[in-house]
């Protein structure tokens, strides 16, 4: 593994919003408050001592710019014949690949035009015929790629709409606002007719608040809200769906077991989707945006210490506003940790197709690759018919824990920052959810140091759309999974412009 900050223009040192990958030719496009997205080439000559390198191609608009205001964000479809850009305003832009005598060309599409406000967050079906928008005038927008019009307006939140996230197998949308909730939507198709609307999207759950035993009993239990408010400096929150479909991850959260507050991402299981059953705490900064990986690798064989049951392992980058943490599914603590990537916030994460590049924008107007050796992640796993997986793939072992929390001493020879162990603290509930399946096996067997922490229950909103019932949902405490502390310890001169933070990694 090998990357850090290309230091190149890649948007006339103007924030740079967003990126992704093409998922067929692995060009880069990139978004920035310049009004204009840039295809960009990379590449790397395989040595241990040099950084990816990054190469303009083309942008979209040879003569102008492709938006006359900041572009919020980018993203290719799944069938790579399309790029969707959204911008200040409300404007939505479809770019559609052409072959030309010097290669390839993007050329302008459709444009989109319904949100009156700026677009946040975009999000493709996984047939590229649907785009799902979030946008500041407190709405999410279901369009007709194809034909350009509007299919459906998702309203609810009270404030932007920051991240949307659609489901890979095509039941679910989810939405993260900064009025401090998220919003399910399911697909409950209208009528049994021929001619009957086949997509129709109702709000299913709203998580609000996670509520916590009081340390002293006489006293009543202790609810907080999940989720940063208004006031969290950034204007992304961008979740989203493991690529086959088995459970979502939110961003920007919050845990308060006192008077400490802890930064965390939930992750939820595809089966209840109305109660976390892990968190992901330990950032010091807020986390802005999930992006997974993907491609899914073969189990090592060994998940004791992961906490689903899945006959291969998922990975995921996590990014906070000044750190990336790489996770997988068949480990406790992360595999990655970069932190002191960038003087400004980070603004967006993207993986190439091939699992090869991982790649960070940030507002300091630059961006991050980091680049994988083949295999260094793992071994590729392909799914039987090239279909997601069902529902049922995650499940729980029920059965009592033998505590509330537990330390887990993470092997030093690992790390490379560190010369001593370093302690990974798992908070434990006595019952998890029904999806997810908690490998404690050698670990309650091992040095196991359990305290009385306080459990936890979720509180959400289930509305019925066949009738008028609200009710409430309550489950056990959310897993905790706390990484290792990371130096993030400045070595970079008093003239920013002169030399650039150095990356710190855990690998």
């Amino acid at each position: 593994m090998r990357g850090g900050t290309v230091q190149i223009n890649w948007h006339d040192l103007q924030p740079v919003l967003s990126l992704d990958f093409h998922p067929a030719s692995g060009r880069l496009a990139t978004a920035g408050a310049d009004h204009d997205v840039k295809i960009w080439v990379i590449g790397s000559d395989g040595s241990e001592d040099k950084l990816p390198t990054a190469t303009f191609q083309s942008g979209l608009a040879p003569n102008g710019t492709a938006h006359s205001s900041a572009v919020n964000v980018i993203r290719f479809s799944p069938s790579g014949e399309y790029l969707a850009s959204g911008a200040d305003g409300g404007g939505i832009s479809l770019w559609k690949l052409h072959s030309t005598d010097d290669g390839e060309a993007w050329k302008a599409h459709k444009t989109l035009l319904f949100h009156h406000k700026d677009v946040l967050d975009l999000q493709w079906s996984h047939d590229s015929t649907i785009l799902v928008s979030a946008s500041v005038d407190n709405t999410c927008i279901i369009w007709d790629a194809i034909k350009g019009t509007v299919h459906q307006k998702l309203e609810g939140h009270l404030h932007y709409v920051q991240g949307v996230a659609w489901d890979p197998l095509g039941q679910y949308i989810a939405s993260l606002s900064s009025d401090r909730t998220c919003k399910i939507y399911a697909n409950k198709p209208q009528g049994k007719s021929k001619n009957a609307e086949k997509m129709n999207f109702v709000c299913q759950h709203t998580l609000v608040k996670i509520e916590f035993q009081n340390h002293d009993e006489s006293k009543p239990p202790v609810k907080s809200h999940m989720f940063h408010d208004e006031t969290l400096p950034s204007f992304f929150r961008r979740l989203a769906w493991s690529p086959d479909g088995s459970f979502l991850v939110l961003p920007s959260g919050l845990s308060k077991h006192s008077s400490e507050v802890i930064n965390t991402a939930y992750i939820m299981p595809r089966r209840d989707l109305s109660r976390p059953a892990i968190q992901l705490p330990g950032a010091s900064k807020a986390i802005v945006a999930v992006r997974f990986c993907p491609v899914l690798f073969r189990s090592c064989g060994s998940n004791s210490d992961g906490f689903f049951k899945l006959p291969y392992r998922v990975v995921f980058a996590v990014a906070t506003l000044n750190s990336l943490y790489v996770y997988d599914t068949e480990s406790v603590p992360p595999i990655l940790i970069h932190a002191g990537l960038h003087y400004a916030a980070i603004t967006d994460i993207a993986w190439s197709s091939d699992a090869k590049y991982l790649a960070v924008s940030s507002r300091d107007g630059y961006c991050t690759i980091i680049e994988f050796d083949n295999d260094e992640l793992g071994q590729p796993h392909i799914l039987s018919g090239g279909k997601g997986v069902a529902e049922g793939n995650i499940t729980c072992e029920k059965k009592p824990l033998s505590g509330d929390s537990m330390e887990v001493d993470v092997d030093a020879s690992k790390i490379k920052m560190e010369a001593r162990p370093v302690a990974v603290r798992v908070a434990l509930p006595p019952v998890l959810a029904e999806d997810v399946s908690l490998r404690t096996g050698e670990l309650v067997e091992g040095n196991v140091i359990c305290e009385n922490k306080e459990q936890a229950t979720v509180e959400s909103i289930e509305v019925d759309a066949g009738a008028n019932k609200v009710k409430t949902a309550v489950s056990p405490k959310p897993v905790e999974v706390t990484p290792p502390p990371v130096s993030t310890k400045n070595n970079a001169s008093s003239k920013p412009t002169k030399k650039r933070i150095t990356p710190i990694a855990i690998n």
